[in-house]
């Protein structure tokens, strides 16, 4: 049976995303039936493929001055991939970067992507990255520091788990490897520094090892990510956004791909956001599209 296509957007139009989109289909000419880029009419009419239209009729694109008009045509290109994967028209869906910021001043309720698709799909959504030597799963994402350690429990901890060890398995290890980063400096130092690596992190490893899979920690999070490197982990769980990112970013910058885990149906976007500063330059690095387009054909049903 023929794949159905996956559904692209274009994200902020004055960010880098309907340039690198456009490069991507340049070099990978095979791939145009596969792909259904969804944007403004004249970024379609450029590509020169089929595509679905949002927006106004007469909206141009100004690389790197992004517009109120340019944000809610972003949305609405969300939308239409999220309904038109709904409706069973794409397999999958690969989004542009947004800006979060310029999102939240037309009225738009979510604090990213990962929680618009999961509103409009219903479930419980992971965020998990995967690069060129790295793959990292978060419990928690878009908040203040001083809001993590609440949003830590048991449930989102067994949740990611278990969404990282199904994606390492789709990646084609039979039992991922998973080390769970602390939460607190040196993993709480016995308590010393902090009772959640022990009280809420360290009984939810052992559930899932009594289960049978190879899941290992709390580790400090300033040590764990170079065993990963070394080949001594398949993936590793950080408690929150910036200590996951920071070291996938130091080494996958150009490779890595965000994927939504956890829904009916796969979502990935580069590990990157818009770039207005060199947007329409031809600076952007494809890497990440590509990663994220890779990924999103070999997840998508």
């Amino acid at each position: 049976m023929k794949k159905k296509p996956l559904a692209i957007t274009c994200g902020d139009p004055a960010g880098v995303g309907p340039e690198l989109i456009a490069k991507w289909l340049r070099s990978h000419a095979e791939e145009v039936k596969n792909i259904m880029p969804i944007g403004p009419a004249s970024w379609i009419e450029k590509l020169g493929v089929k595509g679905v239209i949002v927006g106004p009729s007469d909206f141009n694109i100004t690389a790197g001055k992004p517009t109120p008009a340019g944000h809610r045509l972003a949305i609405e290109a969300m939308e239409a991939a999220a309904q038109g994967t709904t409706e069973g028209r794409f397999s999958g869906v690969v989004s542009g970067p947004i800006n979060k910021k310029g999102f939240s001043e037309v009225g738009y309720p979510f604090h990213g992507q990962t929680e618009f698709f999961a509103a409009r799909w219903t479930g419980e959504p992971v965020m998990a990255f995967a690069g060129g030597r790295m793959t990292v799963g978060l419990v928690t994402w878009h908040l203040p520091l001083r809001s993590v350690a609440d949003a830590i429990t048991p449930a989102a901890i067994r949740r990611t788990l278990l969404a990282l060890i199904d994606l390492r398995k789709k990646m084609g290890d039979t039992r991922p490897r998973i080390a769970v980063c602390g939460l607190n400096p040196h993993a709480g130092e016995g308590g010393l520094l902090g009772t959640e690596d022990d009280d809420v992190i360290r009984p939810v490893i052992k559930q899932l090892c009594a289960e049978g899979n190879d899941v290992s920690g709390p580790f400090p999070g300033d040590t764990i990510f170079h065993r990963h490197l070394d080949g001594e982990f398949d993936a590793v769980v950080a408690m929150y956004h910036d200590q996951g990112l920071a070291p996938l970013k130091t080494v996958d910058f150009a490779s890595a791909a965000n994927l939504t885990l956890g829904l009916p149906f796969i979502r990935t976007s580069p590990d990157h956001g818009t770039a207005y500063e060199i947007a329409g330059k031809d600076l952007a690095d494809v890497g990440s599209l590509a990663s994220a387009i890779r990924l999103a054909q070999a997840l998508s049903a």
